[in-house]
């Protein structure tokens, strides 16, 4: 990874194009960014306000949002990496640069849009006049390790999704089954008792309240619990690093 930091000029150059692709052929451009979760909440709200009505649940829109940006940002940010190498075929072929750049930029542009949308989460949080606490100021640390973990799971599937092309089919199918094993828009207080040991053993869960707890139960997360989530995203990220690493050599055969 440390030949990506050579190249930083052209990951900022991968990151902007992406994002220029991305909206592309958008008329409302980056606000679709800020739109999309916005409206997927309120359809939410619209439907599960009134069964998660609790103390514990009293701004479900906040609630949700959040578990939604964190979700777009993780899942998104898997299936574009996973396409990155093919998409790239050519500057592979004809550029001697490590192929690592491409997933990670196609990561960093990811939480530049994470960055875009929790625009309106936070006018939401000033409207409903939900407490806002000094544990905002957190969340810079929360989005490092969200993206540190995203960005090892997103090195460990994209040569695979080179060498099987079947690979980007199968994960779109894991990632919708771990979005409803996954607390992103209900409470996991409502999961029953003798399933909520899948809950509590979701290394995914444990980083989405990382992401929440300063967000929507304006805490820091306890240390034990941070500790836990940094080791899952920093052994996320090496085994990531060095699955890509053993594969690279092989990658440009395959594009």
């Amino acid at each position: 990874m440390t030949d990506v930091l050579r190249y930083r000029d052209l990951v900022r150059a991968l990151v902007a194009r992406d994002l220029k692709v991305r909206y592309r052929r958008s008329t409302l451009g980056f606000v679709w960014t800020m739109l999309q979760p916005l409206l997927m909440m309120l359809v939410l709200r619209t439907v599960f306000s009134a069964v998660f009505r609790s103390d514990s649940m009293r701004n479900y829109a906040v609630y949700a949002l959040a578990g939604i940006l964190f979700w777009n940002f993780f899942s998104q940010s898997i299936v574009t990496s996973m396409n990155s190498l093919r998409s790239n075929a050519i500057l592979l072929q004809k550029l001697p640069v490590p192929k690592a750049v491409f997933p990670v930029a196609t990561v960093l542009s990811g939480v530049i849009n994470l960055l875009f949308a929790m625009v309106p989460l936070f006018l939401i949080l000033l409207l409903s006049r939900h407490p806002m606490t000094p544990a905002l100021f957190f969340l810079p640390v929360s989005i490092f390790l969200v993206t540190l973990f995203t960005l090892g799971a997103g090195l460990m599937l994209a040569p695979l999704a080179v060498f099987f092309t079947d690979t980007v089919e199968m994960i779109g199918v894991v990632l919708t089954l771990l979005f409803y094993l996954t607390p992103v828009i209900y409470p996991k207080d409502i999961v029953p008792e003798r399933m909520r040991w899948i809950v509590r053993f979701n290394p995914i869960r444990s980083i989405l309240e990382v992401f929440r707890d300063p967000i929507f139960y304006g805490k820091v997360p306890p240390l034990s619990h941070l500790a836990v989530c940094t080791s899952i995203a920093v052994i996320a990220f090496a085994l990531g690093a060095w699955v890509f690493r053993r594969s690279s050599d092989r990658i440009p055969f395959y594009v």
